[in-house]
């Protein structure tokens, strides 16, 4: 058997060559991912850089710490402040008696004391002292968690996990591509080597004999694949690190050591796997192969799709449409998350893909109704149509690929942008404001030269609702901390005259210090029901609900009073100029407020006005349309540069894919090329019915995407309806066009190539 193995690899080794192409990228793109992983799970402890030369920090409480169940224990869960506690004046005089005290972080009013103070100190003391007088006022550290008191360190965990958000998903977008496109390829082979097979069977082989030659030779390019795919990704990682590193996505640290083996390992392994579970179907259908397929000779596929493929394709389908409507049911905002919107389309991908060669006869039929009134395509025409719909196999083989890209590109970058769309209206809803002002510090804006100065002519009507970020948090089912984004109002009836929330029950004018806006993702959302919060500076607050907001995209967060914000600072001023407001007047008085430039500006017409510091931070004062289209959301640019460059992988398969087996169905068609030029056909005949008939596959493949994406967005459409958030669908035509034109143009190369090749070696 293994002289046999060997001998059809000899041979045959041309139509393996996609699928080791495949198997070799995949576990070298698997390596290079695996390796950045291996950096983000154990990173390199770094020494402290702001207090390297002081034994001892001391750093303003940062975290809120609230006890919570986990199964018949306790434990407590930490959150970051949104107003972090200083290390105010008072601790500074009594560590000053200690010893030297370094001071070199930026200033913050104190939470809770008339004083100003720093976020860290360094203290040249011993720790035992520092400890005793520092008590739980503060943080005490030393060693290498001297580090968390340096500006990147909170940055660089971010990055971390940014790093392995976006490898981890192409790793695993790469490991579906490959056994999708390994078991296309080895599938299509085996419908050409089915009179091979025959003869096998006629010379006394057995059923299993047959699969274990076709296992094997899985098996062999498999393991060379593997190996030369972590030769690959050893020479990748490296470039993969860098490209992450000078694109701002990893730290500027970030570099692997070379300490680790186990990502090898495991594309290694996972390589091998992908070749056999990728020919485990096609061997299967292989050894129930007959005698009477030696003397079989047809090109019209029949039997094209066996009960087994045909169940679990259904199986597929049916889990797919089942927990997407189930999700759009249970739990809609889940649907709206990245993880969900990333991993969710490969089971109606797989469902589909599975199922393409029942659907390729009615979707050739209906793609070609075109082209039947159109004068001159005659017999070529013909030629293309049936043959599309005859050969099933390898249609279908062909709109494989184009159906992945497509229905990826589809359902992952439009998922994205219409979570984005959503969350955009949703902002642009929620405000009546004309004139946005923003910037960290407007208080000197607010107190010192605002509107005051103005008439009452002038300010007719007009409505000025400062507003400052801030966040709560609260302990939810008893075992989990959550917190909730918020705006702390200073005037609510002015901030009622300037936004329009989506509100469900309750009155937001009801707003005062004891109560709090919630909305319906809240645990407890009931009007006039009491509810135990954290404010932004870990202080216990008990609230009511005076109203509720729609779920929405998630953006519609709480709302409270600028006294349950201690340490918050204006950051937003929005007004809304009335019927008989001096709008003019008013864009004077905070321009020259916040020192913006007379030619720009809200009113001017010539775009915003960006000024100079005030109180530390620059002032922008922009109309809300100008405001809302510079801080719409959108999605971000590592999500972006992660979903590129998980199409970039697929679309590299797609290729590989129609690559090879437009190649391998060319070098089948011999006894076909010759009867057509026997026909009569010249050859710029017979070369334009293979390209069309590649080109008609094509379409099947990207009409077959486009319904999957369709099926897709309606899971996101649906669940911003049931939020009650503003629903719309954004396509994003130009990639899933650029994917499609690119595929066609390869699978168009290869078999006008091909084509061109095999006439010249069979002298027709």
């Amino acid at each position: 058997m293994l002289t046999v193995v060997l001998s059809s690899l000899r041979t045959r080794w041309a139509s393996l060559l996609g699928s080791f192409v495949a198997v070799a990228l995949g576990v070298g793109v698997m390596a290079a991912m695996g390796l950045g992983l291996a950096e983000t799970f154990d990173a390199p402890e770094r020494e402290p850089r702001r207090f390297a030369s002081s034994p001892v920090v001391v750093m303003g409480r940062d975290t809120l710490a609230v006890e919570v169940r986990r199964g018949s224990d306790t434990a407590h869960v930490t959150k970051k402040l949104a107003h972090p506690h200083p290390v105010d004046a008072r601790l500074l005089a009594e560590l000053r008696e200690l010893g030297r005290v370094r001071t070199d972080g930026a200033t913050r009013d104190a939470v809770g004391v008339d004083a100003v103070g720093v976020d860290a100190v360094g203290v040249d003391a011993p720790v035992a002292a520092v400890r005793e007088v520092v008590g739980d006022r503060a943080r005490v550290l030393t060693g290498d968690d001297r580090r968390r008191a340096d500006p990147s360190f909170g940055q660089d965990a971010e990055a971390l996990v940014a790093v392995n958000s976006l490898l981890g998903t192409a790793a695993g977008v790469t490991a579906f591509v490959s056994v999708f496109v390994t078991a296309s390829t080895f599938a299509f082979v085996v419908a050409l080597r089915r009179r091979e097979f025959g003869l096998l069977r006629m010379a006394g082989a057995t059923p299993g004999q047959v699969r274990r030659v076709l296992l094997g030779e899985a098996l062999a390019v498999g393991v060379v694949a593997s190996a030369a795919g972590c030769a690959l990704g050893a020479w990748g990682a490296p470039l993969l690190v860098r490209e992450l590193v000078d694109g701002g996505v990893a730290p500027s640290w970030f570099a692997l050591r070379g300490e680790v083996t186990w990502p090898y390992h495991v594309a290694f392994w996972t390589g091998v796997s992908v070749a056999l579970s990728g020919a485990w179907a096609a061997a299967w259908r292989a050894g129930r192969t007959g005698p009477v397929e030696a003397l079989r000779e047809a090109s019209v596929d029949t039997g094209a799709l066996p009960w087994f493929r045909r169940a679990v394709g259904v199986v597929l389908l049916a889990g797919g449409l089942g927990l997407l409507a189930w999700k759009a049911g249970t739990d809609p905002a889940d649907l709206l998350k990245r993880k969900t919107y990333t991993t969710q389309p490969m089971l109606l991908i797989t469902a589909v893909a599975a199922l393409a060669p029942l659907l390729v006869r009615p979707a050739v039929r209906l793609l070609a109704l075109p082209l039947r009134p159109v004068r001159g395509s005659g017999a070529t025409g013909l030629l293309v149509r049936e043959n599309a719909a005859a050969s099933v196999r390898r249609t279908a083989a062909v709109a494989a690929p184009v159906l992945v890209t497509v229905a990826l590109a589809g359902s992952l970058l439009g998922s994205a942008s219409t979570v984005a769309a959503a969350k955009s209206a949703e902002v642009r809803e929620r405000t009546r404001a004309d004139i946005v002002v923003t910037g960290e510090d407007l208080g000197a804006v607010q107190r010192l030269r605002g509107l005051r100065g103005l008439s009452a002519r002038q300010l007719a009507g007009a409505a000025v609702s400062p507003s400052a970020s801030t966040a709560v948090y609260v302990r939810e089912e008893g075992s989990a901390l959550v917190r909730s984004d918020a705006r702390a109002v200073s005037d609510v009836a002015a901030f009622t005259a300037v936004s329009r929330l989506p509100v469900v029950a309750g009155d937001v004018r009801d707003l005062d210090d004891r109560s709090i806006v919630v909305n319906e993702e809240w645990e407890r959302h009931e009007v006039g029901a009491w509810v135990r919060v954290w404010l932004g500076d870990g202080r216990p607050a008990r609230l009511r609900i005076v109203a509720v907001l729609a779920r929405g995209t998630g953006d519609n967060g709480a709302y409270v009073t600028r006294a349950n914000a201690p340490g918050a600072r204006v950051d937003r001023l929005e007004v809304r100029a009335g019927r008989g407001a001096d709008r003019s007047a008013i864009v004077a008085a905070l321009r020259a407020a916040s020192g913006s430039s007379p030619g720009s500006g809200p009113g001017s017409g010539s775009g915003s006005g960006s000024g100079r510091d005030v109180a530390g931070g620059t002032v922008e004062v922009r109309s809300a349309a100008e405001w809302l289209a510079d801080t719409r959301p959108g999605t971000g640019a590592q999500t972006r540069l992660g979903l590129f460059v998980v199409l970039g992988i697929a679309l590299v398969y797609a290729g590989i894919a129609l690559a090879g087996t437009l190649l391998m169905a060319t070098s089948a068609r011999d006894a076909e090329l010759r009867s057509l030029r026997l026909a009569g056909a010249t050859r710029g005949q017979v070369l334009g019915a293979v390209a069309g008939e590649t080109l008609l596959a094509v379409a099947v493949g990207a009409g077959l995407g486009l319904a999957v994406t369709a099926v897709n967005l309606a899971g996101p459409a649906s669940a911003l309806g049931r939020l009650s958030a503003p629903v719309t669908v954004d396509v994003p035509w130009g990639v899933i066009a650029g994917c499609a034109g690119a595929c066609a143009v390869i699978a168009g190369v290869t078999a006008g190539v091909a084509t061109v090749v095999r006439m010249r070696a069979v002298k027709v």
